[in-house]
């Protein structure tokens, strides 16, 4: 793995899945039972985290609550998507400090367009076209109508990063967003290539409220910002609630 030479980057950051949703919830009910369309009265930005799924956001807030005072974050950025700000929050509420959190479009999920509510038997049968285009073209670069590709997010994923080199330099940055979001930034901080990156969306899903973290030691003045962990669940999660690492989204080509 490449890594970045600068060292104007936040002294640590954390990148959050958010918790289980009820989309996720309605998503694995119509794939189970070979349905087209997802049975969701909301849209997709005001799904809500379900029982479980905040009960995991809680497990994760107690959990960066037990960090020492120091450690903890005190900076926080969310999806606007509501289970994403349902999850900062809950980290927010066991923090030692007030921390604001901060709710930023570029954050949001990867938008499905005409495929929006379809589950991969829907898309199949609904749209064979756009199906045999994703799979020529490989879910990298495949646009949905009225939707984006994985470049598309990582294009406005850039600025973020932009932000966090300009105004962050030595906070610590907790962002809780979508797993379409947390893989894009790894593409971006771990220097990938779309064989690299892909190939870790196959190899798993990202678990709800894993953390993926990256840091820097200012003690070692040959110290880079890079990886320490992906996909962690802490234990308190998988002692108190059981994870679920369906996509978001049942639309197939996340």
């Amino acid at each position: 793995m490449a890594k970045l030479r600068h060292t104007d980057w936040p002294d640590r950051l954390w990148i959050i899945r958010h918790g289980q949703s009820a989309g996720n919830v309605a998503r694995d009910l119509a794939e189970a039972s070979g349905l087209e369309l997802i049975d969701i009265a909301t849209r997709d930005a005001d799904t809500p985290l379900s029982e479980l799924g905040q009960a995991q956001a809680d497990a994760l807030g107690a959990w960066f609550g037990e960090l020492p005072a120091p450690e903890q974050p005190n900076i926080a950025f969310s999806s606007p998507f509501v289970r994403s700000a349902q999850t900062c929050r809950a980290i927010q509420r066991r923090l030692a400090e007030e921390v604001e959190v901060q709710l930023d479009e570029r954050l949001r999920e990867k938008e499905f367009g005409i495929l929006d509510r379809y589950t991969v038997h829907g898309i199949r049968s609904k749209f064979p076209e756009l199906a045999a285009q994703r799979a020529s073209v490989g879910k990298f670069y495949f646009r949905p109508p009225g939707g984006e590709s994985w470049c598309d997010v990582i294009l406005r994923l850039r600025s973020v990063i932009e932000v966090l080199r300009r105004d962050h330099v030595g906070d610590r940055v907790v962002i809780v967003a979508h797993q379409v979001i947390v893989n894009c930034f790894r593409y971006l901080l771990e220097c990938m290539d779309e064989a690299e990156v892909l190939e870790h969306d196959r190899r798993a899903d990202v678990p709800n409220c894993s953390i993926t973290e990256y840091a820097i030691d200012r003690t070692d003045p040959d110290s880079r910002f890079c990886l320490v962990r992906a996909n962690y669940v802490v234990p308190t999660i998988e002692d108190a609630a059981a994870v679920t690492v369906a996509p978001d989204k049942p639309a197939g080509p996340k």
